[in-house]
């Protein structure tokens, strides 16, 4: 008996164990239909958000297409009390967007200047299309693609601002856009203010890049703004790698409240010296923002982050020292605008040197520029033997790379131009190094799988067409291990701001050379 009993005990033991098995699944079915609930709420608050979003849009756009019709877009008409009014309703609709994309809550510190005091904002930094908050806050203008007002819906709203259109079609289109920058902020205070983002690309926020010139060529006071998200998780920055707009968007929407905060700073006035250097002018608002944002400043620029993500049959590695090359060439004026024409006209020179190597002297003579102190840091790139020569057929493969940086089958075939023999058009093994050792812009490469691939009866040489390269059909794969092995020189050893760019702020760099790096050892 006493065996049974505990034979039953044990029996109901087990059923209380299955019990609370029950129990826990009961549980964690309880949880995950739970969560299941919260995505499906989150999928809900999501799409609400779009769709909330896309009818303050719509509701929008009669507004500014009445307020349109009849508006000059060379003149500015007294603004009526009918077109105040629209003007007043469209910024309660564009708030009223954006409270429902989450932004409750928006900050605004400083002043606003008047257009007379201030006909150009120049904001910074610019890491997303969100950018735009401060633009439906103030009705400013801003420069856009004319492309922009033929979209539907969209395009209506944009030439309500009355923006200055820039024509990727028209090749005196860039003249046209800083004439008409010009006019207007020469007004008086006649037109809106323009809003413009120097910067000229999104960036991760990490520090601020080269600023283009166009906001201060007009040489007028101009008031910097400085755009800030301090949001615990950044779902907001939108640059050359990462999540897609349509997934920067919808990981936004899904946050419970965004914040945004929008600081006017005090208008800065040129000197008679930045009203002459738009450049310098540039530099200086640049390190106003820098200082306020708290970030480091960097001499890099748009185009080197194109040069830098350019897709071609060979990838330039991050740390490449065409980026280096990039921004001394910018800074000494080197970059044509005819590029095909100048290029070709450099081959031409070069083939007749024969491999002839160039002093400093020789290497200013070539550009028609004087020697400087940026001409030195860019012949030292090419200084291989660190012996005062170089080989200007490398400074010309590397100034293709960087105006044409997809188009690398064009610099192979400028290369090959350059260093083939007289008699057969073929290059060697130790030429062919030297080509992609310039075209990456990196210390040491291995060739030898690559030449053999190529060269397969051992003749110790190799021409454009027999590589393969005039088809297309590159046999680069055949190196690829020797260029994951390589050991690459980049612009900057110590730790980078955002990736690509090295540290240039004034507390850091005195002028000296520390970011300066040679190709070769």
């Amino acid at each position: 008996m006493s065996d049974e009993k505990k034979l039953n005990g044990a029996v109901s033991d087990e059923k209380k164990l299955n019990g609370a098995v029950s129990d826990e699944e009961k549980l964690n079915g309880t949880v995950s239909d739970e969560k299941k609930l919260n995505g499906a709420v989150s999928d809900e608050k999501k799409l609400n958000g779009t769709y909330k979003a896309a009818f303050m849009m719509l509701l929008a756009w009669p507004f500014a297409f009445l307020a349109s019709l009849g508006r000059s877009e060379t003149t500015v008409e007294p603004q009526c009390l009918w077109r105040r009014v629209v003007d007043i309703i469209l910024k309660i609709i564009m708030r009223v967007m954006w409270f429902v994309g989450g932004f409750h809550w928006m900050t605004v510190k400083g002043r606003r200047a008047l257009p007379a005091e201030a006909p150009i904002l120049t904001l910074a930094p610019h890491s997303s299309y969100f950018d735009a908050i401060p633009v439906t806050m103030t009705m400013a203008s801003i420069v856009m693609k004319a492309e922009s007002k033929d979209i539907p819906l969209w395009g209506t709203l944009i030439k309500f601002i009355r923006p200055v259109f820039v024509s990727r079609s028209d090749q005196d289109s860039r003249k046209k856009t800083v004439e008409e920058i010009k006019r207007r902020a020469h007004s008086g205070g006649e037109w809106p203010q323009i809003m413009i983002f120097p910067e000229g690309t999104c960036t991760n926020r990490s520090c601020l890049i080269t600023f283009k010139p166009g906001a201060f060529i007009p040489a007028v006071p101009v008031q910097p703004v400085v755009i800030r998200y301090p949001n615990k998780l950044d779902s907001i920055t939108w640059t050359w790698q990462g999540p897609g707009a349509f997934e920067i968007l919808w990981l936004t929407l899904c946050q419970l409240h965004n914040r945004f905060v929008v600081e006017f700073l005090p208008i800065y006035t040129p000197s008679e010296e930045e009203k002459k250097n738009p450049a310098l002018y540039a530099i200086n608002v640049r390190r106003v923002l820098a200082k306020a944002l708290g970030v480091p400043i960097t001499d890099y620029s748009f185009e080197d982050c194109q040069l830098a993500m350019a897709e071609g049959q060979l990838r330039l590695p991050v740390d490449t020292c065409l980026l280096e090359f990039s921004k001394l060439a910018r800074r000494l004026g080197l970059k044509p605008r005819n590029t095909e024409k100048v290029l070709q006209d450099y081959v031409n020179r070069a083939r007749k040197l024969e491999g002839q190597k160039l002093d400093l002297d020789d290497f200013a003579q070539f550009l028609d520029v004087p020697v400087s102190e940026m001409l030195r840091d860019m012949f030292s790139l090419f200084d291989e033997h660190e012996d005062n020569c170089m080989d200007i057929r490398e400074y010309v493969i590397a100034l293709s790379v960087i105006c044409r940086p997809a188009k690398t089958l064009e610099t192979m075939k400028l290369a090959f131009k350059m260093f083939e023999a007289e008699e057969d058009g073929a290059i060697t093994e130790m030429e062919l190094a030297v080509i992609l050792k310039t075209a990456l812009g990196v210390t040491h490469l291995s060739v030898s799988r690559l030449f053999t691939a190529i060269d397969p009866e051992d003749t110790g040489k190799i021409t454009f067409e027999n590589a393969g390269l005039s088809s297309g059909s590159c046999h680069v794969h055949h190196t690829e291990s020797s260029l994951s092995s390589r050991k690459l020189r980049g612009t900057a050893n110590k730790k980078t701001a955002n990736g690509i760019c090295p540290d240039f702020s004034p507390k850091d760099h005195d002028g000296t050379r520390d970011g300066l790096f040679k190709k070769h050892n």
